[in-house]
Order: structure tokens, then C-alpha cells, then sequence
């Protein structure tokens, strides 16, 4: 795979970053821009917005995880301190998730809370491992349709973990923690089912989808959480609720202490401290990664995970649990105008201020009303479409898909992971074999040609090259998930100041799923600054699986060549042709 256009001779002249450019916190970088009172003012209302979603979505993960409900906190509050603080990502917001709940119950099952603690310090120093070891830089290369399929498997195995509290269902043992025993368990308790938890639950869904419908920026979460809360008190109806299970939350922080340690305990945690460093690190790259198309701007992976294994041993030290990147509460911070790493340290000030006020208002919370919550995230974190997509767009990513999702579902979220970019792997060689052995002119790597007049050659043009409103770029070989990061992050940070983007694909034999995403997020940026990109040289199967993917028209628009394109793009509005896919 390679990349040619009027930046790709300077990739290789930039100097070599040094350790500490390569380390230093954007909370740094954003001051040294220039941060004034205008700025902070717009970090204290995200930081304040922020907060106000994470108040109940931090006590619901750490029940569901089976902690208790002040241990969430105390995660969000010092984990995503420090995750801001130091973070390679200006925007990130960090703090407990819900892909965790399953590792950590299952953890918390076989080796008490001391267990998931001692695991999570552990995960911190993984963490900060990978990060000197400038491992995040390979995080990157996950296959697309394992993401979605092990995002997928965790939103479902949420939904199965909040049943129990959704319907008030009373079970004689302890709710089992595999996903099949778990559900032959509840439907063995459904003579038991409350009515009033069931409709405190309805009722909670309701309130926060019709807000999210009609009145997207007021807090839909914690209003259906209160308004549960207050109807629960007034009426007495008969639900548990925080103060009943738990006791209520303390009303400060812990004070700093290490984990019950021995070596026989850290045998016993390493495997699940391995699993939670690696999806903590998946997560917040991947956060990450949503914040930068949402913005344009662009995280330094390494740093963001070093930062994440400070914030998971800060975050154990108070006795938190797993602290990673969070795609909903980052994006909620940038569209509440967040400017810097300013708003997610405000974010945890605020939820430690609401614990010291608030706390004995807390036990009044009905745990429907949390389970609610969870539904709402995972339903959110399916990513239907995506996997849909998917589906149908070839039998290889279908499987690799359907295995994450279904290992991740029956097996363990670790063993889905490794296994779907194993396949993704096999894939790979498979369409390689394949294509080498069809398309015999369209080689995977171009050779080395002489300067002769072979007559497939033409004149160059460096009309192209210092053109100021257009910008041609050439990929040349296979584009897959090995190399899609690397283009997409090119074709984002060269584009912006143009009028016209034309992306030549004549010499490339195919792409995977992950390539066709990472084109489709380019098209949807290009489409929403105005900037008219055009495909060229696409082979029908490329053409197909990019049209799969959202390239479409009026984001993108396919021309045969680069003189046709260019051409369209001078001559003003494009008009539609005949090798425009809007008309075939």
C-alpha cells in the first residue's frame, strides 16, 4: 500500500518528534495555543452538561458490574480527572463503561471487589506499558467489523444484566453471570416480576426517548432518574432502590490505599487484568478516534494511554473500578462546546460536589429507573446499522462479524476479540491469494518501471500538484485495515482548505470493510465543509463497497478519470453522469 499526492514527499522530511512532544498532555497544547475566559467559560458548561450524564450513568455501570454504586463514582471522579489531565486527547472523557460490566462482574464473582481493584492497578500499569511502548499505534489496525461485532455482543449481554432489575424479578440463588444460565434463571423468576418496577422502567425509557427526540440538549437521563425518584417517594410504591440495597453512597472520597496484594492474587487477577487493559485501551482509542472526526483534530495514541493507565491506578488507589475513554459522554462534552482537557477535569469536580451535596438524595434512586438507563446505552451502543451493513456487504466480513459478536456473547469478550482479528487476518491472505491469482495486471504492490517510452505513461502535469482549490491524491495497492488508519488520518489533515478532493483508486485491487469506513467518515467530513470529493479509477467491486459504506452522492460522486473529475470540479455544481452511481 502506498500514498502519492502533493504531500507525500514531505511525510518523510518531518522531523522526528521527541519524547516529550510525543508524551506531552493536550492539556498543555491547548494552553500554549492561547486559552482565555471565553474558553473556560465554555469548559464549564460541558464539564457541568458532562457531569450531569454521568451522575447516574457512573452509579448504574458499577451496580450492573456488581460493586456498589459509590465505587462508579469514585471511578468517574478521580479516573476521569486524571484521564483529562494527562490525556493525548483534548476532548476524551474518562471514566467507568459499560463494555466493562461483564469483565468486571465476572472478576468481582470469582475474586471479591479486592479482586477487580487489584486488576484494574494492574490494567494501569499494562496500560502505561503499551503507551512507552507506543503500542497504541498498532490498536489502530482492528479490523472494523470485530469493533462492531464485539460492540454489538457487549450491548446485548447489557441488556440481559438489567432484566432482573427492569421487571423487580426476586431469584432464589445468585443471578448467574454466563449469558444462557442467566436467562434460563430469570425465566425461572417470572412469577416474581413487580409491576411497579416494571412500570417505573416503561415510564423511565419513555421520558428519556421522547427528550432525546423534542429536547436533545436537556439532560433526558438524569430527568427520568429524578422524576422516577421523586414519583417512587411520593407514591411509596413498593421497588427497591439504592438506600435499600446499598445502604446510600458516602458522601466523600475514600482515602488512597493499595489493593490486598500477595503474589498468588496477582496469578490469579493477571488474566483479567490483561482483559481489562486491552479493552480499555480499544475504547479510549477508539473515543478517541469519534472525538477527532467530530472536531478535526487529532490525539496522540500513545500518550492517550499512558494517561489511562494513571487515571485506572488513581482510580483503583480510591478503591474505583476500570477507567477508559467514553465515546457517548466525549461526544456529549464536544457538542456542549468544550474547548479543552479543562472540561472533563470540571466534569469530575462537578460529580464530586453532587456526591457532597447530594448523596443522601441518592438513596431515594429505584434501581428500574437505573436498569432503564442501561437499556437506553445499550441499545445506543449496538450500532444497528453498522451491523447490518456489514451483513451485506461480503460473506468474509459477515463471518468475521458474526463470530466476534457471537463469541463475545457466549464465550468471553477477550477470546471474541483475538478470534475476529484472527479471521480478519485469514481474510485478508485469502482475498490476496485471490486477487493475485484473478487480476493478474492489477498487482497487490506496483513494481519498478524503467523510463522508457512504453507508452502507458503521460506527461506530468504539475497543474495538479500546486492547483489551490484541488487536491488529487493516488492510492496504490491493497487498501485494508492495516493501512486505513494511516490514509484516513492523510486524507483528513490535507484537505480542509480546498474546494475539490479527488481520490484516485485505479491501482487499487480491492478494499475491506474497515478502508470502505474510513472513506466514508472522509466523505461525510468533506460533505459537511463543503468540499466536493470525487472517486476515480473505482473497479466495480471497490465501487460496490464503497456505495455500501455511505459514499455516496451528494457526499461523493464517481468519475472514470482524473482529467473528468478535475474538469467537473472547475466547471462548478457537478452535474450527474453517466458513470455517476445517482444515475446507473
Amino acid at each position: 500500500m502506498s500514498i502519492t499526492g502533493e504531500h507525500a514527499g514531505k511525510l518523510h522530511q518531518l522531523r522526528q518528534p521527541t519524547f516529550a512532544e510525543l508524551y506531552l498532555p493536550k492539556l498543555v497544547t491547548v494552553w500554549r495555543e492561547g486559552y482565555g475566559v471565553a474558553d473556560f467559560r465554555a469548559d464549564v458548561f460541558a464539564g457541568l452538561t458532562v457531569a450531569i450524564v454521568a451522575l447516574p450513568l457512573s452509579m448504574a455501570i458499577a451496580i450492573a458490574s456488581g460493586v456498589t454504586p459509590d465505587r462508579g463514582l469514585y471511578t468517574a471522579v478521580v479516573g476521569g480527572f486524571i484521564a483529562s489531565l494527562l490525556g493525548g486527547s483534548r476532548f476524551q472523557i474518562g471514566g467507568p463503561a459499560g463494555a466493562f460490566i461483564v469483565l468486571v462482574a465476572a472478576t468481582a464473582e470469582r475474586h471479591g471487589v479486592d479482586g477487580v481493584i487489584l486488576a484494574t492497578l494492574m490494567a494501569g500499569l499494562f496500560l502505561i506499558a503499551a503507551g512507552l511502548l507506543r503500542v497504541g499505534t498498532y490498536i489502530k489496525f482492528i479490523p472494523y467489523p470485530v469493533t462492531v461485532g464485539f460492540t454489538a455482543g457487549i450491548a446485548v449481554i447489557i441488556f440481559a444484566s438489567q432484566l432482573h432489575d427492569l421487571g423487580g424479578i426476586t431469584l432464589v440463588g445468585k443471578e448467574p453471570s454466563e449469558f444462557v444460565p442467566k436467562l434460563v434463571a430469570l425465566a425461572g423468576g417470572l412469577h416474581t416480576i413487580n409491576p411497579s418496577a416494571v412500570v417505573v422502567a416503561i415510564v423511565s425509557i419513555a421520558i428519556i426517548a421522547v427528550l432525546r427526540r423534542w429536547r436533545p440538549s436537556w439532560p433526558g437521563i438524569l430527568i427520568a432518574v429524578v422524576l422516577a425518584a421523586v414519583a417512587c417517594a411520593a407514591l411509596s410504591l413498593p421497588v427497591e432502590t439504592i438506600g435499600s440495597r446499598f445502604g446510600g453512597i458516602p458522601r466523600e472520597l475514600p482515602s488512597p490505599a493499595l489493593p490486598a496484594f500477595s503474589l498468588a492474587k496477582v496469578r490469579a487477577v493477571l488474566p483479567d487484568a490483561i482483559s481489562f487493559a486491552l479493552l480499555a485501551a480499544i475504547e479510549s482509542l477508539l473515543s478517541a478516534v469519534v472525538a477527532d472526526g467530530m472536531t478535526g483534530r487529532r490525539h496522540r495514541s500513545n500518550c492517550e494511554l499512558v494517561a489511562q493507565g494513571v487515571a485506572n491506578i488513581g482510580s483503583a488507589l480510591f478503591g474505583g473500578i476500570c477507567v477508559t475513554g467514553l465515546i457517548a459522554r466525549t461526544a456529549t462534552n464536544i457538542r456542549a462546546g468544550g474547548r479543552g482537557p479543562l472540561a472533563g477535569m470540571l466534569h469530575s469536580v462537578f460529580l464530586l460536589l453532587f456526591m457532597l451535596i447530594a448523596a443522601p438524595l441518592a438513596s431515594y434512586i429505584p434501581l428500574a429507573a437505573l436498569a432503564s438507563v442501561l437499556v437506553v446505552v445499550a441499545w445506543t451502543m449496538a450500532e444497528k446499522h453498522e451491523f447490518a451493513t456489514l451483513l451485506r456487504s461480503s460473506w468474509g466480513d459477515a463471518i468475521v462479524l458474526l463470530a466476534t459478536f457471537l463469541l463475545t456473547i457466549f464465550r468471553d469478550l477477550t477470546e471474541g476479540i483475538l478470534v475476529g482479528f484472527a479471521l480478519g487476518a485469514v481474510l485478508f491472505i485469502h482475498r490476496m491469494a485471490e486477487m493475485t491469482g484473478i487480476e493478474e495486471r492489477s498487482p497487490l504492490v506496483a513494481d519498478d518501471r524503467p523510463d522508457d517510452g512504453n507508452g502507458e505513461r503521460v506527461p506530468y502535469d504539475p497543474a495538479l500538484a500546486v492547483d489551490r482549490d484541488v487536491l488529487v491524491y493516488r492510492i496504490t495497492g491493497a487498501f485494508f485495515f492495516g493501512a486505513a488508519s494511516a490514509i484516513g488520518n492523510v486524507l483528513d489533515g490535507i484537505a480542509g482548505q480546498r474546494k475539490g478532493l479527488v481520490v484516485d483508486f485505479a491501482a487499487v485491487p480491492f478494499l475491506d470493510s474497515t478502508a470502505a469506513n474510513v472513506l466514508g467518515r472522509v466523505a461525510a467530513k468533506a460533505h459537511r465543509q463543503g468540499i466536493r470529493l470525487f472517486i476515480t479509477g473505482a473497479s466495480p467491486a471497490v465501487r460496490r463497497a464503497l456505495l455500501t459504506h455511505g459514499v455516496t452522492p451528494p457526499r461523493a460522486r464517481y468519475r472514470e478519470t482524473i482529467e473528468r473529475a478535475v474538469a467537473d470540479i472547475k466547471g462548478g455544481a457537478a452535474r450527474p453522469a453517466a458513470d455517476d452511481p445517482a444515475r446507473t
